[in-house]
């Protein structure tokens, strides 16, 4: 049975912001519906060091073009 629940993570727990009646040890399944996402960080320095060659290679191989309009203060931040 699927039953949307909105929380919030915060300091690794999911805060409820809707009620939910399960019974207590019920077990669920979390699907996260987010743009901010974060992975997690790698901690083995020969993957990072690939990781950040593959990053550096792609954004030299998609640079900004020299006419790209300049963004504003506005949307350079995002808005709540």
């Amino acid at each position: 049975m699927l039953i949307p629940v909105k929380a919030i993570y915060r300091n690794g727990t999911f805060i409820l912001e809707t009620s939910c009646d399960l019974p207590e040890g019920s077990e669920v399944e979390l699907f996260v519906q987010s743009k901010t996402v974060v992975s997690p960080p790698i901690s083995d320095p020969a993957t990072q060091q690939r990781f950040l060659q593959a990053l550096i290679e792609r954004m030299q191989q998609n640079p900004i073009p020299l006419n790209a309009p300049a963004l504003t203060r506005d949307q350079l931040h995002e808005r709540r």
